[in-house]
């Protein structure tokens, strides 16, 4: 049986598709399009329709609108993309400074994010946080990142590797396994914890590779790699994402009375 439930080939088991909110990213072209553009990652949306979820692209707008926004949806998938701004989680000016590493920095993004992952965290919303997500998450909690992880040597880009997972944790449960292979795209990495925040996941370099809430109401994972890459093939990757959906499918049920 594939992981997002059921024999169907997008893993419905009846009913309407939960909502699952994927918020955009800007882009300033694409190959189709004369002018800029909001694109989601083709491989997340489809790992999230292979699970039996409905992806709801979400323009980036104020985050004061984020919760009223969200209200409609049964879970959120934060995605990856481009660097935090660096003063949204230290004393930049003030005798911290931006690494020349740090790219792709949009303040309305990260507005957009930030908010959208305090009301999911609010209000026990599925989430699952991807990469970037991951880091958005940890941010809103008042945790920090590591800026640069020291140069190509040290960055997780264009790299596979070994991830080890800690038994009996929601991302082990999701995966169905307590190792795995991972593809990652990074070059920044969690440095302190953000509230509440426990590291379930690890590298062979010691990066943190998945963190959860251990004490939060509604289902919750978070994962510095790129689950979506291989989804496709790989059942305890596309498990991710089906336990997403199925605890959005539950929060669906719950609001509705059914």
């Amino acid at each position: 049986m594939p992981p997002g439930g059921g024999n169907h080939p997008g893993g419905r088991s009846g009913g309407r598709r939960p909502l699952i909110a994927l918020p955009q990213r800007y882009a300033a072209s694409t190959s189709a399009l004369r002018y800029e553009a909001v694109v989601t990652a083709r491989a997340l949306a489809e790992a999230v329709f292979r699970a039996g979820g409905e992806p709801f692209m979400m323009l980036p707008g104020p985050p004061g609108e984020a919760a009223a926004r969200l209200a409609r949806c049964d879970g959120l998938l934060l995605p990856g993309g481009g660097d935090v701004a660096p003063w949204r989680y230290e004393d930049v000016g003030g005798g911290g400074e931006v690494h020349d590493a740090v790219y792709d920095v949009d303040d309305a993004q990260d507005g957009f994010d930030l908010a959208l992952a305090e009301c999911a965290l609010a209000r026990g919303l599925p989430l699952l946080a991807v990469c970037r997500g991951l880091q958005v998450v940890n941010v809103a909690l008042g945790g920090s990142l590591r800026q640069d992880m020291g140069g190509p040597e040290s960055q997780h880009r264009h790299v596979v590797h070994p991830v080890r997972v800690a038994s009996g944790s929601v991302v082990a449960r999701a995966l169905g396994a307590e190792r795995v292979e991972a593809s990652c795209f990074h070059h920044q990495c969690v440095e302190a914890l953000g509230r509440g925040l426990v590291a379930t996941g690890w590298a062979a370099d010691g990066t943190v590779e998945a963190l959860e809430l251990p004490d939060r109401v509604g289902w919750f994972a978070s994962v510095q790699w790129h689950p979506e890459d291989t989804a496709g093939s790989d059942r305890a990757q596309q498990g991710l994402f089906g336990a997403l959906v199925r605890a959005a499918r539950r929060e669906e049920r719950g609001r509705s009375g059914v």
